[in-house]
């Protein structure tokens, strides 16, 4: 499966070295992170995510005929737990006033 969404992707994209996907095993099955540059994640997700989507069946597909469960997430490179550059620097203006 990794194989295949590596294969489809590097065909995709405008940096195909950027291309990995990260593949995770636990109890639902597996987890196949999709991790691009950022400048193809566009190209990846596709106009209403028609390009993800179609990613998703052929994945489907696959997994079907090897037996598995299987799901395909995209990483988009932003940090959740990252606290925005407004605030931190919002936050030092306030221990220099103090």
């Amino acid at each position: 499966m990794k194989n295949l969404l590596e294969y489809i992707l590097i065909h995709l994209v405008q940096y195909p070295e950027d291309v990995r996907i990260e593949e995770v095993e636990d109890e639902r099955g597996f987890l196949y992170t999709i991790h691009v540059n950022e400048e193809d994640i566009g190209r990846v997700i596709g106009k209403g995510g028609a390009v993800i989507h179609s990613i998703r069946n052929i994945g489907k597909i696959r997994a079907i005929k090897e037996g598995i469960r299987a799901r395909i997430t995209i990483e988009d490179g932003k940090d959740r737990n990252e606290t925005p550059r407004s605030e931190e620097s919002q936050e030092e203006s306030e221990e220099t006033n103090e």
